[in-house]
């Protein structure tokens, strides 16, 4: 290492005080809990209520308090058409997924039938009306051979007049009458003492109903703090609880694949039957959709030990892959649903599963998927004249968004699929194959930058002979490769001042109107996620908090909070009303996003066999630590700010049988980096910052 950074004496790093730091570290993160307050899953399966909406309740209702404090049986009565309905309304504190469960003590009837019982959901206040914000039965009886649309929004009970248990699985009770919806995923119900008239005779409205309690059985994943194997927190409070809520809104979508409760549109599967998945989301569109998992697996794999949630995923759709390369995005319309971009998703997502798991034997296996996608798929939709890929007629994409032809983001995808491709063909000992795939990356993205660089705006337009920039297609080229130094700097300056809301970026700028009304306001943060990725990586470390922020803060702060939502529409509201999804796992971008940027941690080769961490905080984080799960063990990170300066001291504890590097910038005046055991270690100067090789098994300081 050059002279400047061997300023500070030996002696003053001694092995005495490697010891007072580094040990006090390593220990302190054995027996680290503070990151434990932030979790949000329930204790345990059973989930009960947390508080009773006293504004909604209405009619004759006794001891409604009972049904979140136990101790009395709640009562409602309703003797006439007359009296008011009697309505209570339960809130579960936050989003809940799975099966409602309701202990009756009894009931009376006052006319013929049963007193019915009418249950209404939602995942916010907003949308807490007469119907549920979401049922089953919306997407149901819409093809042949699927589901009848069995409820018209409402679940109904037939209250029998001795005690039992109701339990919310999908179906009628008398043929096709008193029908429930089954599985929902919702942070509110409210429970009438009301029937359909077209249930008669089984229900009826009147009647008195006896209640012994309300609960839930959770159907997702269940994230107790002793069932994570990777944690995070920084000097950000926020950051920090947004990580875990990315982590709780994955949990709820990872759920086992059962016919009754997955979306009922041709999306049943006899492979999936039983398997852990992750789905799209948690009321709604309930399938395993390929897009997903590049930001829901990367969130799953950091948190918890169960892979194959993801693996399950993407083997059953390589299974499915058609003659022509072409790989299903989901099991949806019974593996038809024709989405243009997924497949490459397959690949990418294909490479983040050997990289984060070690799996070598997954890409063993479905090498030839890989080689089909990429050689005979996309290879027959590539444009000779461009070099561009060409979205055929009649296929969508992640968003369904009307653009035929070729967008930036599907050559930008594709180039990050072929890298990706490449480091596995090398990984199968297939050089050939790597070789002609980075090639032909950069053929594409000679393409991109010769037919979709806007030189006026400084930025790729979403296609050729249209004026609009879309986030998805500047972010990828970024990621990708393909806008490197000045285009890559230009491109993110423009995001961020023609998309820039308060609730995050929009996914297009001014000219996505001519695409749809509300384009230029509408934000996903699924493709947030990969335009603050590209921020971190090329030095942005501020602007990338602060679309964290935005975008993450004005979920947090609205109903029902900590859950994150598929999409965001004008002024930070649900963009498909009622119908949108308010937990979904795409949409949880910030937990690898604070993994791999701010705590700095990723794998450089399979299974974290060899690593980097690298932190890139933004000026206003003072410290950050936390631990990341690989097959090798945890590798543990913790940094801080020291001094007047702010330089960073950091710490690692990397597992045995793992190697890797310490990276820190070069612009700190002095630095050193030592061993447990007081051994001093060389760094090397690597495009403008210091870098330390180390070995796994040890701990080591660098301030």
């Amino acid at each position: 290492m050059g002279g400047r950074f061997l300023k500070w004496p030996l002696w003053l790093y001694g092995a005495a005080l490697y010891h007072a730091s580094s040990n006090q570290f390593a220990n302190a993160q054995a027996n680290d809990t503070s990151w434990q307050k932030y979790v949000r899953a329930p204790a345990s399966n059973i989930v009960k209520p947390k508080a009773i909406l006293d504004e909604y309740t209405s009619g004759q209702v006794v001891n409604a308090e009972s049904l979140v404090t136990g101790g009395n049986t709640t009562v409602l009565t309703r003797q006439g058409a007359d009296a008011a309905v009697p309505t209570v309304v339960l809130d579960f504190g936050q989003n809940v997924v799975g099966l409602l469960e309701i202990n009756f003590a009894s009931s009376t009837n006052v006319s013929d039938g049963f007193p019915g019982l009418k249950l209404s959901f939602s995942e916010s206040l907003e949308f807490l009306t007469d119907r549920s914000d979401f049922t089953r039965s919306d997407n149901a009886g819409q093809g042949s051979g699927n589901p009848p649309k069995i409820t018209s929004g409402t679940d109904q009970i037939a209250v029998k007049n001795e005690p039992f248990t109701w339990l919310n699985q999908w179906g009628c009770e008398f043929g096709s009458q008193v029908c429930s919806d089954g599985l929902h995923g919702f942070r509110y119900v409210k429970i009438e003492l009301d029937a359909l008239p077209d249930d008669a005779p089984y229900t009826s409205s009147y009647g008195e109903v006896a209640v012994n309690s309300v609960s839930l059985q959770w159907s997702g994943y269940l994230g107790t703090p002793d069932s994570y194997t990777g944690w995070f927190e920084c000097s950000d409070e926020d950051l920090t609880q947004w990580w875990f809520d990315g982590a709780y809104t994955t949990e709820m979508c990872t759920d086992v694949f059962h016919d009754n409760d997955t979306e009922p549109r041709g999306a049943a599967s006899a492979s999936l039957l039983g398997k852990w998945v992750l789905h799209d989301g948690a009321k709604r569109d309930r399938d395993p959709y390929m897009g997903d998992l590049a930001v829901a697996a990367l969130t799953s794999y950091l948190t918890h030990d169960i892979p194959e949630a993801a693996r399950n995923v993407m083997e059953d759709l390589a299974q499915h892959q058609r003659d022509d390369g072409w790989i299903p995005p989901a099991s949806i319309n019974n593996y038809a649903l024709p989405l243009f971009d997924y497949p490459l998703w397959w690949v990418a997502c294909s490479w983040d599963h050997v990289m984060y798991t070690g799996n070598l034997s997954y890409i063993s296996a479905y090498y030839p998927t890989l080689l089909s996608v990429l050689d005979t798929y996309y290879a027959a939709h590539t444009d000779a004249a461009t070099s561009l890929l060409a979205r055929p007629s009649g296929y969508g994409d992640y968003a369904f968004i009307p653009r035929d032809g070729s967008a930036a983001y599907y050559s930008a995808l594709y180039v990050l699929a072929l890298h990706r491709a490449a480091d596995l063909a090398d990984l199968v000992s297939a050089p050939s194959d790597a070789a002609r795939w980075r090639d032909r990356a950069a053929t594409i993205s000679a393409g991109v930058l010769a037919n979709l660089w806007d030189a006026d705006a400084g930025a790729f337009f979403d296609r050729a002979g249209y004026s609009a920039h879309a986030q998805d297609g500047n972010s990828l080229a970024v990621l990708a490769g393909i806008a490197t130094g000045n285009y890559s700097a230009s491109a993110l300056a423009y995001l961020e001042a023609a998309t820039a809301r308060p609730y995050g970026h929009a996914f297009y700028d001014a000219g996505g109107e001519e695409l749809g009304v509300g384009y230029s306001d509408r934000a996903y943060p699924f493709v947030t996620y990969f335009e603050a990725a590209a921020r971190f990586g090329s030095g942005l470390a501020d602007s990338a908090v602060a679309l964290l922020r935005s975008t993450y803060g004005n979920m947090a702060a609205g109903d029902p909070g900590v859950t994150m939502w598929e999409g965001v529409g004008a002024n930070g509201s649900k963009y498909e009303g009622a119908f949108t999804s308010l937990a979904h796992a795409w949409s949880t971008g910030v937990t690898p996003l604070l993994t791999t940027y701010v705590l700095g941690v990723r794998p450089l080769k399979p299974g974290f066999r060899e690593w980097t961490v690298e932190p890139l905080p933004s000026a206003d984080l003072t410290w950050a630590k936390g631990e990341v799960p690989t097959p090798y063990g945890p590798l543990a990170v913790q940094w801080e700010r020291s001094g007047d300066d702010g330089h960073l001291v950091l710490t690692v504890v990397p597992p045995p049988g793992t190697n890797g590097t310490m990276v820190v910038p070069v612009s700190q005046e002095s630095l050193s980096a030592w061993a447990d055991d007081g051994t001093r270690l060389d760094g090397e100067v690597v495009d403008g910052s210091v870098v330390f090789r180390i070995e796994g098994g040890r701990e080591y300081i660098v301030r």
